[in-house]
């Protein structure tokens, strides 16, 4: 653990904590915004996201405190834990919106799957520092038998969190586990082989999707009525084009306070933004993700250490990934895969899995002088 000094607080990365408290004070903003109703007390997911907000700060500064070299030796256990309570959730998992996604313990309901973006970082880091593989431009090349139990796992991942049915979030765990692995050094040729067994193998994963998520794809290539299929992300691109460049002003908005817009204090943050705050507020929220996102790389790229390197990266590319889905999805750019935008979206579980990892690389910046 690390101790309390002076020099704990000099070596903080204040840049990134900045950045996240004001991203998290503009959701705060949006969320209240978003389901506020004239001549009616504050909202319910208003007092949620508030204290969701409080207990994620105590979150983060605990995994700011974590001695993540530590967690070398628990990788595996702690991944194990999120493929059970995965597994548990397709039995006797607590059912919303028709899926499966959420375990109750009484007092509080999560989702596994949100378990699977913080932990997979780790039990990569873990496996390949068990390989006793040297510092990040140093190591040879690895063979690639010793990446078919990573494998195996990030697919069997895959698998139970699109059984929910999760699309999004499962696309998520894959897409970051792949990108570890690239920079681990997974020879190319598997992404080209893969790519190749994808495209062969469209019209079986076409069969496989439920028949609301083949009609979200179809729904991106123009098909589907406007009032039925198309209705949400139609009433996302009002909300965004109403809004012009400066916005209609806070609480002014009217996709949202007429309900027009679907998920709005969820998926659809970024609509009601846009909406009020117009160009120059989805410029504004843009840049500061580009900030925050660039100062973490900065922090990244003086790592010496390859165990931290891989959970730094697994850690950044969850976050990047649903920033960059969730607006693209938002603006019609994207399918609709249902991923909340971190740090502004209403979400308990998602906010904690944030801040946590936004701990845990505030962890790896101090430990850069630290020791």
């Amino acid at each position: 653990m690390i101790m309390f000094d002076r020099r704990y607080f000099r070596y903080f990365d204040w840049i990134s904590f900045l950045l996240t408290i004001i991203l998290l004070g503009l959701g705060l903003l949006f969320v209240f915004s978003a389901t506020y109703r004239q001549n009616l007390p504050l909202s319910i997911f208003f007092k949620k996201q508030l204290l969701g907000i409080a207990s994620g700060l105590v979150i983060y500064f605990v995994f700011c405190m974590i001695d993540i070299q530590r967690l070398a030796r628990w990788g595996f256990v702690c991944y194990w834990i999120t493929l059970i309570l995965l597994m548990y959730s397709m039995v006797g998992g607590w059912i919303a919106m028709g899926a499966k996604r959420w375990v109750s313990l009484y007092f509080i309901r999560f989702q596994p799957s949100e378990l699977a973006k913080l932990f997979l970082p780790v039990f990569f880091a873990s496996y390949f520092t068990d390989l006793e593989t040297p510092k990040y431009y140093a190591y040879p090349p690895i063979p690639f038998k010793d990446f078919l139990l990573p494998l195996g796992f990030l697919f069997f991942s895959f698998v139970l969190i699109l059984k929910q049915p999760d699309l999004g979030t499962a696309l998520l765990v894959l897409l970051s586990g792949l990108v570890m692995l690239w920079f681990i050094g997974i020879p190319t040729k598997f992404f080209i082989l893969l790519g190749m067994v994808s495209v062969l193998g469209m019209p079986v994963l076409w069969k496989v999707l439920k028949p609301y998520q083949q009609n979200r794809i179809l729904v991106l290539f123009g098909y589907g009525d406007a009032r039925k299929e198309r209705y949400q992300i139609e009433q996302s691109k009002i909300a965004i084009g109403s809004g012009g460049v400066t916005g209609k002003g806070f609480l002014q908005g009217t996709q949202n306070k007429l309900e027009f817009l679907p998920e709005d204090h969820t998926d659809f943050i970024f609509s009601v933004a846009c909406e009020e705050f117009g160009l120059l507020g989805a410029l504004t929220i843009i840049l500061l993700y580009i900030a925050l996102f660039a100062r973490l790389v900065f922090v990244i790229m003086g790592v010496q250490n390859f165990f931290e390197q891989i959970v730094a990266l697994g850690l950044l590319i969850h976050i990047l990934l649903s920033v960059c889905i969730n607006i693209g999805m938002v603006t019609g750019m994207l399918p609709i895969v249902g991923i909340p935008l971190p740090l502004l979206s209403y979400g308990i579980t998602n906010l904690w899995i944030v801040l946590a990892s936004l701990g845990w690389l505030n962890n790896i910046a101090i430990r850069r002088f630290y020791y």
